[in-house]
This record gives structure tokens, C-alpha cells and sequence, in this order.
């Protein structure tokens, strides 16, 4: 992941792959960013690589607990150095997906589902047999990040596709290389979460 970043960002994952696959796009279609979560790991640990052959890990996300509903996800660099980590925020997550990301133990940005509403129907469309592999042309759940109490950042939001998960990211103001790099780790793991959730 090198900075600047070429905006909007595409962040994709096979729907029907038995491991997440999750890849990271530029502007350009170049992509920065690769994971491939092992299965049935009782604490979560993810890694995201520089490439799809996984030869150059970039950063480490891993649990700080086993499988628990409020666990908090640390961020570490290939050098085994901290760089932030993200929190579901308990019981209000159960309907409107919000999670805090921390630098160091201060909560510095927040990320908030847009509206609860179409998250709830995508699911429910995604369920029904046969019209519900339309579901992803036809809802589409969006995430804000921005500073607490302070102006949105970042926007992601799910666009049409078949097959696959895909969902476009967009800068909404300026921030700190240090900032977006916890932003987008925190998107990537809040999207693992959500799709465990349905």
C-alpha cells in the first residue's frame, strides 16, 4: 500500500469462495492489496499481502480474543510495529454496523453504516431463492469514516455485481498517510466481520 493512493478504490470478494478472498484496486486497476483468511481459525487473524501469490505481507490484523462479538482487531506492520486497531461497537452493531478505530488506546476516527434499513433488506432479498442472487443490484449498504465529531473522510459503498462482493471507495477529504492506512485496514477487516453476519 503506497501512498498517496489513485481514488476511488475498489475492495472485491467471491461470494461463493469457501476462504475469503478480498483484493484491493486502484483507480487504475492496479492492485494494492490481497487477503486470503485461513479457515476455521478460533482467533481471527488475517494478513494482507502486496500481491495475490502472497510473497510480500504488508500488515498483520489479529483478534485480541477468541471468537467474541465485541473483540478488538490490531493492526500491525511487517515489522511487527503497531499501526492501529478497530472495534465493533458491541449491541448497537446488531442493527447499524459502527465500529471505532483506535491509534494506540485513543479512539481518533469511527465508522458508521450509512442507513441500517437497506443493510437489513439486502440480507433479507439475499435469502430468497433464485431472485436473491439479484440482491446486489439491487441494495447497496454504504459505510462513512470520518474523526469524531468531525467531517466524513471516507465513503464505501456496494455496487452492482454478480457473484462477488464489490464495493467502491471513495475519499471524502484530506487525512494523514498514518490515518488512512488504519482507515482502509479497518474497512477491510469491518467487511470480513459484516460479511460473517450476512
Amino acid at each position: 500500500m503506497h501512498f498517496p493512493l489513485n481514488y476511488p478504490l475498489t475492495l472485491s470478494f467471491k461470494i461463493i469462495a469457501l476462504a475469503p478472498q478480498l483484493a484491493v484496486t486502484d483507480a487504475n486497476g492496479n492492485l494494492i492489496a490481497y487477503i486470503k483468511q485461513k479457515l476455521f481459525k478460533l482467533k481471527e487473524a488475517v494478513t494482507v499481502f502486496e500481491d495475490e501469490q502472497q510473497r510480500q505481507p504488508l500488515f498483520n490484523l489479529k483478534a485480541d480474543r477468541v471468537i467474541d462479538f465485541s473483540a478488538r482487531y490490531h493492526f500491525t506492520d511487517q515489522q511487527g510495529l503497531a499501526v492501529g486497531s478497530v472495534k465493533r461497537k458491541g449491541m448497537r452493531s446488531l442493527w447499524k454496523a459502527e465500529y471505532d478505530i483506535f491509534d494506540g488506546e485513543t479512539t481518533t476516527m469511527r465508522i458508521r453504516e450509512e442507513n441500517g434499513w437497506v443493510k437489513v433488506l439486502d440480507g433479507l432479498f439475499g435469502e430468497l431463492p433464485v431472485v436473491g442472487i439479484f440482491s446486489g443490484y439491487v441494495f447497496h449498504p454504504a459505510y462513512l469514516v470520518s474523526y469524531l465529531d468531525g467531517p466524513v473522510v471516507m465513503r464505501m459503498e456496494k455496487q452492482p455485481a454478480f457473484f462477488e462482493g464489490k464495493f467502491k471507495i471513495e475519499k471524502q477529504a484530506e487525512l494523514n498517510a498514518d490515518d488512512e492506512r488504519r482507515a482502509l485496514l479497518s474497512l477491510i477487516m469491518m467487511i470480513l466481520l459484516e460479511r460473517q453476519r450476512g
